[in-house]
């Protein structure tokens, strides 16, 4: 009679499957604890991601929303065109200062108009609620489009960053009493504007579409250039690591002798994807600025560092996918009269396509947030033009989305900080989805064998 046969009745012996001895019980809790270990780490993980999210989100969502101050303007055309003749060249050398007296006398206009208080507040205190980029969009806006000279125009600026900061709760009227750029009366006055259909808080695509802005200037900072030159940044990673580094696989696994000195190679492959970013950016002002000569805060220099930087990434990613399609997979077409060459392009690599895939992008992904090689070439420099077409635009001046996020923090007005959250938002948004990519492509080429 065995004991999970006992008969009713007759107590289970010590050690039995009925009784489990005290062995077994404290084997039994370990397992308790270490799952319980597991789902707290688990669940701190979490909670830690919840946070940093959050207070990301919470202090960058407002830089996609602006303040906006909208004002019937007529552009008198003694100012914007003295000559009369309408000469693009002429125009130009109207300087903003021209522009910005008829903002101001415009803004002015337009509260009396409204019949809003003013008392103790001078005119120009009530142009100071505009941007000072305001003057320079009005003048660039009469250069596009001439015909504009004479018109009455509804002109939609940007408004001052204290007044964007107290509407979005970040300055306050208490300290307004301490800041210089703003007093408690135009903030008064700026609250009153709202309510009269003058002052509207909506979307700004200029965040992500317009350049970056001197520190005076914070609401008119943007991502536009940043964009685009990490852009074509990614663009000079993926045309050279990518055929250069599953070319090093395919030759390493597949065809290479194994002898010490691909054992010396694949060992130093491993370490290099080791080594910490700002050596590769220490390597690349030596060689391609100091030694080649190409131009700092260029996307040719930052792509072929970040290259540089992904290589041993997209090579271990292949090189496991390769060792992961069976062996019978290339015995079967050696058998049927296929050469070495055949059996790996046209039956192994089309099965390592999902793992290749997936390593290039997660190694692009790695090399978009990268900051300290880009810092070393030069492109935290400040950039106002957009860099041209490739391939021209390999070689202007531009900057990159990490490195504008470290330009944000490092500025003291208060709306950079808003400005830099931002930032952190779209590169996280551009990670989000190359790792979606990556899932995505994964489960398209995926095949079973």
């Amino acid at each position: 009679m065995t004991d999970a046969s006992a008969p009713e009745g007759r107590a289970p012996r010590a050690g039995t499957l009925f009784a489990p001895d005290s062995r077994t019980r404290r084997r039994n809790a370990a397992e308790r604890r270490f799952r319980a270990y597991g789902l707290t780490a688990v669940g701190l993980s979490i909670l830690a991601l919840v946070v940093l999210l959050s207070s990301v989100i919470g202090n960058g969502a407002g830089a996609f929303r602006q303040t906006f101050i909208e004002i019937p303007l007529t552009l008198d055309a003694k100012i914007v065109d003295p000559k009369g003749n309408r000469n693009i060249d002429e125009m130009k050398k109207v300087t903003t200062i021209g522009y910005g007296r008829q903002l101001e006398a415009s803004m002015v206009a337009a509260v009396a108009a409204a019949g809003l208080k003013t008392e103790g507040i001078s005119d120009k205190d009530i142009a100071g609620l505009l941007s000072k980029e305001a003057a320079a969009t009005l003048r660039n806006r009469v250069l596009a489009d001439t015909a504009l000279v004479g018109e009455t125009i509804t002109f939609r600026a940007l408004a001052n960053g204290r007044v964007d900061g107290f509407f979005k709760g970040r300055v306050t009227m208490e300290s307004a009493k301490l800041d210089s750029n703003v007093t408690p009366e135009q903030l008064g006055l700026a609250q009153r504007m709202r309510e009269a259909g003058l002052i509207t808080l909506a979307f700004n695509p200029d965040f992500l579409l317009g350049a970056d802005a001197s520190e005076v200037r914070p609401e008119a900072a943007g991502l536009g250039v940043a964009i685009l030159g990490s852009a074509y940044m990614m663009i000079i990673v993926l045309v050279l690591a990518l055929p250069i580094g599953v070319a090093a696989s395919i030759y390493l696994e597949e065809f290479a002798p194994k002898n010490r000195w691909t054992d010396l190679i694949e060992v130093n492959i491993a370490n290099l994807a080791a080594v910490p970013s700002i050596v590769f950016g220490i390597l690349g002002l030596a060689i391609f600025i100091n030694m080649m000569g190409l131009p700092q805060s260029a996307p040719i220099v930052g792509g072929l560092i970040l290259t540089l930087m992904t290589l041993p990434t997209i090579i271990i990613a292949t090189r496991v996918s390769l060792a992961a399609v069976p062996p019978s997979i290339r015995d079967a077409a050696l058998g049927v009269g296929a050469s070495r060459m055949q059996a790996v392009f046209h039956h192994v690599l089309p099965l390592a396509l999902p793992g290749i895939l997936t390593g290039t992008i997660i190694g692009m992904a790695r090399a978009l947030g990268e900051t300290a090689p880009l810092l070393l070439i030069g492109m935290v420099a400040f950039v106002r033009e957009y860099p041209a077409a490739p391939p021209e635009g390999f070689f202007d001046p531009a900057s990159a989305l990490p490195v504008q996020v470290y330009n944000f923090t490092q500025r003291a007005d208060p709306a950079f900080v808003e400005r830099a959250s931002g930032a952190i938002i779209v590169l996280l948004a551009f990670l989000i989805c190359m790792n979606a990519a990556a899932i995505i492509l994964r489960r398209r080429f995926e095949r079973r064998w």
